[in-house]
């Protein structure tokens, strides 16, 4: 219908303008793509950046998202104007595939990457702790696990100060984002409470109880 029209157009208008009118319509055609690409990308980061302040995200964690955000509208805007310049739609689809199919292998090669960015996500948004909180992983809940202060999080770590190694320097514990969401989480707002002394063993308990408890003068 768009062709229909258009040849209905050349007829009322002059022959140079005829010649031109092939090149004049794709060239704004294309100019409206990016300018509705640059709109997009103008909204979204606005949107973003309104929810990072909301929730308080880190910049850490906007630059990837903005990155994101970037790239798939250039991406989308390229496949359009390649398709207003002639590139055939069949063309188009196998290098849409080829380039997913290799983002896919790639997406499963850096999945423990990934899985630390995703965590790292949740961390900032569901906030289970916050830096300078106290907190033990632990593998059960009876076990003793990693424990310590939260001195920084970013987006593959989670830094603790270690709680029963501190040196003079201090001792750090980096542990993988991913792996606070596959384990328990304790918490403290403040210092944990001091660890009481291990109880003796029966065999010492028994010594001690039969030892004499005077000793004689010389």
């Amino acid at each position: 219908m768009a062709t229909t029209g258009l040849h209905a157009l050349k007829t009322y208008l002059p022959t140079w303008v005829q010649d031109w009118l092939e090149v004049i319509v794709p060239g704004l055609q294309i100019l409206l793509i990016i300018f509705v690409a640059w709109m997009l990308q103008r909204l979204l980061r606005r949107l973003v950046a309104r929810a990072a302040a909301h929730y308080q995200l880190p910049d850490e964690l906007l630059v990837p998202i903005k990155g994101l955000i970037r790239w798939i509208l250039v991406a989308s805007a390229f496949l359009l104007v390649l398709e207003r310049m002639g590139v055939s739609a069949t063309v188009l689809w196998t290098a849409l595939t080829g380039f997913a199919t290799v983002g896919a292998v790639a997406f499963f090669a850096a999945w423990s990457v990934l899985s630390n960015l995703f965590c790292a996500l949740l961390i900032f948004t569901v906030r289970p702790f916050r830096v300078g909180d106290y907190i033990e992983v632990l593998d059960t809940a009876e076990k003793p696990g990693a424990k310590g202060r939260v001195v920084d999080i970013n987006l593959l770590y989670t830094t603790l100060e270690d709680h029963h190694h501190a040196g003079p320097e201090g001792t750090w514990l980096q542990i993988p984002n991913a792996l606070i969401f596959q384990r328990v989480v304790r918490r403290w707002r403040g210092p944990p409470p001091a660890e009481a002394a291990a109880p003796a063993p029966p065999a010492v308990a028994a010594a001690v109880q039969e030892s004499p408890l005077t000793t004689t003068a010389p």
